[in-house]
């Protein structure tokens, strides 16, 4: 045994003697446990870095991506889109063409927009657009828009009316495409949208063109009024920016609070009347396509909710469904008008 000092017999501490070679045997285990608890760490310190680094680049990249996206998208999308002006000729002017080309002797009646339906030159746009056309008495209306070829390039044709349909405040347009090709919407579906999902508007507000707004659908099933008076029924509800235009074709309704929720979901209180504008934005996005992630086109821009006076935009705005359109449209590329008005 080994002794460790003397104080006295009753604080004698006894330490028991230890072979070498165990000793040597238990600096070595533990001498391996701490290596093997050090490596253990570094490896976890190094795992949790790399996740860590790899989530905090995820972060970071991911606006980048989603901001890349959008611009794609409108860069797929843009050129299916055209722009609408409705001019009224002087009297007198027997050279149409001319005034077309320089707009010379014609006055802008109002813009709106369109998308190209076809490789054929159809262009689909809202009736409330192109009405002054659809009922020309005196000859002198026209209708020129612009378009953009594949090439890139961009063309003014004069468009003639193909098709109307007022009940859903639908149009038809053509023009002619021969040398000129043109890129057609993607036409979707707007059966299965949920509220909440992304969706984006490209138009031409206030003759601005190739506008991009971007929103959500905030409701679906909605009803709007139609230019003859009827009611629109399945109507998209979305945010993404509409602007109003020259004129309120609708007549302003004043009534309590039970008018739809102010036809808007805006519900006041029913204390007081409820004063409602109900805008067809005849100078901006009006016909033109509200359009998914995707790029495909699931409405046709229609209206926008807004107060007596104001002609901007509340950020309640409406579109018509695809479902409706495709059902509508080729009747009025074919016949002119639709099935149930040809009987």
């Amino acid at each position: 045994m080994v002794v460790l000092g003397v104080v006295s017999p009753q604080h004698i501490i006894i330490i028991p003697s230890v072979p070498t070679h165990q000793t040597t045997n238990s600096q070595y285990l533990t001498r391996r446990k701490a290596l093997i608890f050090t490596s253990s760490l570094f490896s976890s310190f190094m795992y949790t870095s790399h996740h860590y680094s790899a989530a905090t680049a995820f972060q970071i990249d991911q606006p980048q991506q989603q901001e890349d996206r959008l611009v794609q998208l409108f860069q797929e999308t843009s050129p299916s889109v055209v722009f609408i002006k409705d001019l009224e000729l002087a009297k007198g002017s027997n050279d149409s063409t001319k005034v077309l080309a320089n707009d010379e002797n014609a006055k802008l009646e109002g813009t709106g927009s369109g998308f190209i339906w076809d490789k054929f030159g159809h262009i689909v746009t809202n009736y409330h657009v192109v009405a002054r056309l659809a009922t020309d008495q005196s000859g002198l209306q026209r209708c020129k828009v612009s378009i953009v070829n594949v090439k890139g390039e961009s063309i003014e044709k004069e468009a003639k009316i193909i098709g109307v349909d007022p009940a859903y405040d639908l149009a038809v347009l053509k023009v002619d495409v021969e040398g000129d090709e043109v890129k057609p919407v993607s036409v979707g579906t707007s059966r299965g949208l949920r509220v909440g999902q992304s969706c984006f508007a490209i138009g031409n507000p206030y003759g601005y063109e190739n506008t991009l707004t971007t929103g959500v659908v905030s409701g679906l099933g909605r009803e709007i009024p139609a230019p003859n008076g009827a009611a629109i029924k399945g109507a998209i509800q979305t945010d993404a920016a509409i602007n109003a235009g020259c004129k309120t074709l609708f007549r302003e309704q004043k009534e309590q609070s039970q008018l739809h929720g102010c036809l808007s979901g805006l519900h006041d209180s029913s204390s007081y009347a409820c004063t409602v504008s109900f805008s067809l934005t005849y100078a901006g996005n009006s016909g033109g396509p509200l359009i998914d992630s995707s790029g495909h086109v699931i409405g046709v821009n229609t209206a926008t909710f807004t107060r007596r006076g104001s002609g901007m935009s509340s950020g309640v705005n409406f579109a018509i469904p695809i479902d409706t359109v495709v059902q509508t449209i080729p009747y009025l590329i074919v016949y002119g008008t639709t099935y149930k008005d040809r009987y």
